[in-house]
Order: C-alpha cells, then structure tokens, then sequence
C-alpha cells in the first residue's frame, strides 16, 4: 500500500466512508467483507493511502458501487496536491 497523503487520497476515501457508512457498516464489517485489512480500510479512509485499482474493486464490489463513483469530481492535479486541500 503507497504511502501517498494527496488530496486525491483523501477524497477517495471519504467516498469509501460514506459508501460504507450508507450500508451501516463499520469499518471492521468492511474488512472482513472485502478479505481487507481493517488498518488499511482505515489509511484509506483517513487519506493516508493510495488506494489500488485492484482494492479499490475488491471494495467497491463489497458495496455494491460502481468503482467510478469512488473517483467522481477526482482530477490529476490533486494527486500531487497535499490531502489538506481536499478539505478546503
């Protein structure tokens, strides 16, 4: 799992919170649901990892969403911006 804390990360990962939050589950029910780790669901979440194409389709397909969901509104330059300017 990249180490990449971009704001591209970040938003990502607020889409895999909400998606897992809008099914009532918590982030130990995805672990075990997507065969993650429950720390990684985590750094995702939190901004603090990249998330994988091949994650990122092991949890989309555990909820149900499409995988592009999960990248709308994401643009290339915020993979190079700090994850602070997701928030902003």
């Amino acid at each position: 799992m990249a180490r990449v804390p971009s704001a591209a990360a970040a938003q990502i990962g607020e889409r895999i919170k909400k998606a897992r939050t809008d099914r009532g589950w918590t982030q130990d029910v995805l672990a075990v649901e997507s065969d993650i780790d429950s720390a990684s669901i985590r750094s995702y979440e939190n901004g603090r990892a990249m998330v994988s194409v091949k994650t990122l389709l092991q949890i989309a397909t555990t909820l149900e969403k499409d995988p592009g969901w999960f990248l709308q509104e994401v643009t290339v330059e915020q993979f190079s911006q700090p994850r602070e300017a997701a928030q902003s």
